[in-house]
């Protein structure tokens, strides 16, 4: 495989958006169409006079397209609602695990167009960046012709992420320090890389396309290898001034015997992750070749160790929940992530814990459990491309 892929000089497709508020109608359009004028001023605050002026060029670029007459047109102003183009903006996106990378190809209106999966045969930070630039590789020559339409690659990784240089700062998961992902991809690739934390990159995607959509505030929490928080408040989601944010699974909540991937001790992740249920049922049955799956099976059928190791997962979540809903009072938290699929096993002690923390009103805010799967934590990276690359397309908020 070729370190540099030669790529259409048209690759690389973005929108020319002259302002930030040209950037927000064209956001609107794309997490609400089909939607009107009308309803896009509203939402805002410009007249449909701006509205026309700043969506004619996205409309003669192919962006965005005129719908037929609403059924809710008023009587002699026929309403043609707007839409985008699902095929005018083209993004690959790469979630990195330990073991494999998922990636998928994903349009405009959020659709899956191409996927692949790969086994890494070791996690080290080149062998990644090979399965990476070859997986992308693979989708774009699925593209075909569409080629011409992808915008970027987006890459999600768990751990400190410095979005502004594309660096994996740490991640203890991988066991990547200082990693320049994004440079060494976008040399590679000849594209624009973004490089995101996994889970803000899922916060990303839940707003624009989830229950982001039509909330002022949520946030995400994944459980699974790690535990993490995406938030979403006062119109975006949370990165950090040093680009740390919504890192519960580190929150202090755990017994001080409970040693973290991280090298600390007592947070969240090191009872409640797979991982760590897994090794606290091997350690009490003393069974070192015990599998997740054998916990799982185990706590179902009553074993009083597997049983102990999701009910303490449970409390250290609960609260972890508890301490982020007082922190910021979301409207919502999603609770997503592989390890949902045994939520069952943890349910009623972590409402409990959550509950019995949650701070007076905070504990309204509406709980919704989400299977994800990876190939959702790539879509996440790739609208998280996607989200760059309209957002580099604007200029200042002033118009």
């Amino acid at each position: 495989m070729p370190d540099n892929i030669v790529m259409p000089s048209s690759v690389g497709r973005r929108p020319s958006l002259g302002t930030a508020k040209s950037a927000e109608i064209f956001t609107r359009i794309i997490t609400h169409g089909p939607v009107s004028r009308l309803d896009i001023g509203r939402l805002t605050g410009l007249s449909q006079a701006k509205v026309t002026k700043t969506v004619s060029p996205l409309i003669e670029s192919g962006y965005v397209t005129v719908g037929e007459h609403a059924e809710h047109s008023f009587p002699g102003r026929p309403v043609r609602p707007l839409s985008v183009v699902p095929r005018s903006m083209i993004a690959i996106g790469v979630k990195v695990n330990a073991g494999e990378i998922f990636a998928v190809t994903v349009n405009l209106g959020n659709d899956v167009v191409g996927s692949t999966r790969r086994r890494l045969k070791s996690h080290d930070p080149e062998t990644a960046i090979a399965a990476i630039v070859s997986s992308v590789s693979s989708l774009i020559q699925q593209l075909g012709s569409d080629a011409e339409h992808l915008s970027g690659v987006g890459v999600s990784v768990s751990g400190d992420i410095d979005t502004e240089t594309g660096t994996v700062r740490h991640s203890p998961l991988l066991n990547w320090n200082h990693v320049p992902l994004g440079t060494e991809l976008a040399s590679r690739l000849g594209l624009p890389v973004t490089v995101e934390n996994d889970v803000r990159a899922l916060a990303k995607a839940e707003h624009w396309f989830g229950v982001g959509r039509d909330a002022n505030s949520f946030a995400i929490v994944t459980i699974g290898a790690g535990i993490g928080c995406g938030i979403y408040v006062n119109g975006d989601v949370v990165v950090g001034s040093h680009g740390v944010a919504g890192e519960i699974g580190h929150l202090p909540l755990a017994s001080s015997d409970a040693l973290c991937v991280c090298g600390r001790r007592g947070c969240v992740e090191a009872v409640a992750s797979s991982n760590a249920i897994r090794d606290a049922v091997r350690s009490a049955r003393n069974e070192p070749e015990l599998t997740l799956d054998d916990a799982i099976r185990l706590a179902h059928e009553g074993d009083p160790s597997a049983v102990d190791a999701f009910e303490r997962a449970g409390t250290a979540i609960g609260a972890a929940l508890a301490a982020t809903v007082n922190l910021f009072g979301p409207e919502v938290v999603v609770i997503a992530g592989e390890g949902v699929m045994d939520y069952d096993l943890y349910e009623r002690r972590f409402r409990e814990e959550f509950l019995a923390h949650a701070f007076g009103a905070a504990a309204n805010c509406r709980l919704v459990v989400q299977r994800h799967t990876f190939t959702d934590w790539a879509r996440g990276a790739a609208v998280a491309a996607l989200r760059e690359a309209i957002t580099v397309s604007a200029g200042p908020a002033v118009d």
